[in-house]
């Protein structure tokens, strides 16, 4: 059963055709996704088929009463209520049914039978809606798109940009809309996030249409992608790997039916050039008939040429030390405000790490230690012999908005404006192009002025914060051919993980602290990102598993305790007693294993400092600490026996 359908829907504006002739439909539970580059008209048809704009030809059908959800790419949020408010509003009929429950309990409360005559079918509507539920559905909902629970209670007024489209996007998945149509949703998620979006997903009843640059949740998210390229749309039933593969084929087979035809259109016009006037006359003309209804009806239409791309080469002089990062003892962050302790850290030359983790957590403070913008607070980023650094700005700040585009360029390297022009070309700046102020160019133009900046330096280093913001797919795709084929070494942020599993050879992964008095940490692995998430989804199911066998123990000693008699004790203690000492002791288990992994990072610290008081302190507070854990376990050990 389809929810929205369309039929020959077109649009233009003025003269300018931007689409036309689509057909499709959107069934229930679809997972779609829109793609295509920059300029093609996908928002434009979001926005039509969520009835926001009017097609200039064509209908839109929807089922009746559908809800839609829409998460545009910047929207607003109004008033200075707070975010759990906000959020709660999505439960708004849901909570007015729970204050009429209220009342009636407090009428039958007084004896009124019509009040309990009432209460039984709403109360188990109420249940069956999630009444008894939505608070914890709101909270889990908040938290896993990056909200901790401080920021619950935080006016809306007081939100970033970023927090405040994230949201948005936190009440439409908590309204459950038949549609929910999304317009760039991961760009302001990092992968926890969107991780956890792509989860839920899975679960969600209704039908996903999503305008993403994000190939990794493509594939995470969708069976169908709409391509809308040149003012037409196709579909293909796919994930966003199948379709770069389906589409290729399907590409390579027009371009054979085209070559074809043409071979055939040439040699009916020769045949018929030839014979229209001799003996053969009849057959000519009736060939000519022929000719002009396939012209007419059948014509085969060969593949558009694709869309200029980007030109990006880097060059090197010289290939560098064999190590080309290398840290010892790394604390990472601000006087009085640490973010991160880093693991000894080996980058060899050639090979591309990427440092993924939460937002937040210091991972550009950590990319301008190594660049010695920021101080260490202890240990030291070392940067080889013979090594050039290109720096890739998240946020494009070593771009002067004052400056055209091909002041910029000129200012990087002396060159006549011809050269600029034509080197800027490459970068898909042309024409009067190159006079715009970097001020008024959009983030993904941007991101391409940086990209010319950096590939007219020599560096064989580069640091990449965030290279593939704001870039379209054929952009993110000329830059991970960058990469692959670059000489240097590489090291790269980036929430893009469909360029980190291309790309990277290590992975660095960030975390946030444990606690509010500790402090993040940055470990390595060597390997793909694939190869990395599944090593952490092993560890996630060593770690269920083991506390499966904790609580199946705790269980099995609490079912035979109970086996016995009342008066029967074990260990001085009686059932109920010896089940809540077992419960106490795993606690305390688990808060020393957090105590001693704070004191290691925090001997690190204080030795690189070398401050020998503060040393000899936390030494003896580890040995107690370890002192501590192992008679717990020896505990823990006893109390489960037999």
């Amino acid at each position: 059963m389809s929810i929205l359908t369309t039929t020959d829907l077109g649009k233009s504006f003025g003269p300018d055709e931007i689409f036309a002739d689509i057909t499709v439909e959107i069934p229930k539970g679809a997972r779609i996704a829109l793609v295509g580059p920059n300029g093609a008209g996908k928002t434009t048809l979001l926005h039509i088929l969520i009835g926001e704009q009017s097609p200039t030809t064509g209908t839109v059908t929807t089922m009746k009463d559908m809800r839609v959800g829409f998460l545009p790419q910047q929207p607003e949020l109004l008033g200075d209520h707070t975010l759990w408010t906000e959020a709660l509003g999505a439960f708004d009929a849901l909570r007015a049914r729970e204050a009429e429950l209220n009342t009636l309990e407090a009428r039958m409360a007084d004896g009124d039978e019509d009040a309990l005559n009432q209460y039984g079918p709403l109360q188990e509507q109420f249940e069956a809606d999630g009444g008894y539920t939505y608070l914890q559905t709101t909270r889990a909902v908040l938290e896993g798109l990056g909200f901790s629970e401080k920021q619950f209670e935080l006016p809306l007024t007081k939100l970033s940009g970023g927090q405040k489209t994230r949201a948005v996007l936190a009440r439409l998945l908590l309204e459950n809309p038949h549609l929910l149509a999304l317009d760039e949703p991961t760009n302001h998620l990092d992968i926890d996030a969107i991780e956890w979006l792509e989860g839920y997903l899975k679960t969600f009843e209704g039908a996903v249409l999503a305008i993403s640059h994000d190939r990794y949740f493509i594939d995470a998210f969708a069976n169908t992608v709409w391509e809308l390229d040149f003012g037409m749309l196709e579909t293909y039933r796919a994930n966003y790997t199948s379709f770069i593969r389906q589409r290729e084929e399907r590409r390579e087979r027009l371009q054979k039916d085209f070559e074809a035809q043409q071979a055939f259109i040439a040699k009916e016009e020769d045949y018929i050039r030839r014979n229209i006037a001799g003996q053969n006359t009849r057959q000519a003309q009736g060939r000519r008939k022929r000719l002009e209804r396939l012209k007419r009806d059948n014509l085969i239409k060969g593949p558009e040429s694709e869309h200029d791309a980007m030109r990006v080469q880097m060059q090197i002089t010289h290939r560098g030390n064999e190590f080309m990062i290398t840290t010892e003892g790394l604390q990472v962050g601000y006087p009085g405000a640490p973010l991160l302790h880093v693991d000894d850290l080996r980058l060899e030359r050639q090979e591309v790490a990427a440092l993924v983790g939460p937002n937040g957590v210091g991972k550009s403070t950590f990319i301008k230690t190594i660049l010695g913008e920021v101080e260490s607070l202890a240990g030291a980023a070392n940067v080889g012999d013979k090594v050039e650094i290109g720096y890739f700005a998240q946020a494009h700040e070593r771009l002067n908005p004052d400056n055209t585009v091909i002041d910029e360029i000129i200012a990087t390297r002396d060159m006549t404006p011809g050269e600029a022009r034509n080197y800027l070309a490459r970068y898909l700046f042309r024409g009067e192009d190159v006079f715009r102020k970097i001020g008024s160019l959009s983030g993904g133009e941007r991101g391409r002025v940086a990209l010319a900046k950096l590939a007219l330096g020599t560096a064989n280093l580069l640091l990449l914060d965030e290279p593939t913001n704001h870039l379209d797919i054929p952009s993110q795709e000329v830059l991970e051919t960058m990469l692959k084929d670059y000489p240097g070494t590489v090291l790269l942020i980036s929430h893009d993980r469909y360029l980190v599993d291309a790309v990277a050879t290590q992975v660095w992964a960030a975390r946030p602290p444990k606690s509010a008095d500790s402090v993040g940490k940055v470990t390595a692995f060597k390997g793909t990102y694939t190869e990395f998430v599944q090593m952490r989804e092993a560890q996630q199911i060593a770690k269920q598993q083991a506390e499966v066998q904790v609580r199946e123990a705790s269980k099995a000693v609490a079912a035979k305790q109970t086996q016995k008699k009342p008066s029967q004790k074990k260990h001085g203690l009686n059932p109920y007693q010896l089940e809540k000492r077992i419960t106490e002791v795993e606690g305390r288990i688990h808060s020393l294993e957090e105590q001693l992994e704070t004191l290691t990072a925090s001997l690190a610290s204080e030795s690189a400092n070398g401050n020998a008081a503060k040393v000899q302190e936390l030494g003896e507070a580890y040995n107690q600490a370890e002192a501590d854990l192992e008679a717990a376990m020896s505990e823990w050990e006893l109390l489960l026996e037999d």
